[in-house]
């Protein structure tokens, strides 16, 4: 009987051993995002994005620092322009991404999130968007394939993160 329970017990042993691995090497998402998070710096937030939102931002800033249009490009929600327009953005603001930035999220983020994004290395802004694409994922609209539209500031935005509130509530940020 104790020559069965040592065998049972090795099995059960074996089993959950495997099942650990197993459940480590199919996480790459997560494990791939803990090492993105790891090798940049951190994102400042001003504003309240969703989930979906923030991920999506962080990952085009990590994209914009390592200067990978390809990798920027795939998060886009429509293909047409995303090439260009992410090589565009990695010219105009991949050296100010290795640096602090600030994305302040506009309106409220559960389909469309407008985001301004602050690189405080060059003083330059950049409004993005952040949306869910027709495959229910969030992406980016990557649709400004002339260099000069793709580097251009927003006029409306404040020059700096946090200055006015939602441009669409329809309440002054005075009130």
């Amino acid at each position: 009987m104790a020559r069965k329970t040592g065998l049972t017990r090795f099995a059960l042993s074996a089993v959950a051993a495997g099942g650990l691995l197993t459940g480590c090497a199919s996480d790459d998402k997560s494990l791939t995002y803990q090492t993105d998070y790891s090798n940049h710096q951190p994102l400042k937030v001003v504003g309240y994005p969703s989930a979906g939102s923030l991920e999506t931002v962080q990952k085009a800033v990590w994209r914009l620092a390592d200067g990978d249009a390809d990798a920027l490009a795939a998060l886009a929600v429509d293909d047409d322009q995303a090439d260009v327009t992410a090589r565009n953005w990695v010219k105009a603001f991949g050296a100010a991404a290795k640096g602090d930035v600030t994305a302040d999220f506009y309106d409220e983020g559960s389909v469309r999130q407008v985001v301004v994004l602050y690189f405080a290395r060059s003083g330059q802004i950049k409004e993005i968007e952040a949306r869910i694409g027709e495959d229910d994922a969030w992406g980016l609209t990557l649709a400004e394939p002339d260099p000069a539209e793709a580097k251009a500031e927003p006029t409306w935005a404040p020059p700096k993160p946090g200055g006015s509130g939602s441009r669409t509530s329809g309440a002054s940020s005075g009130s």
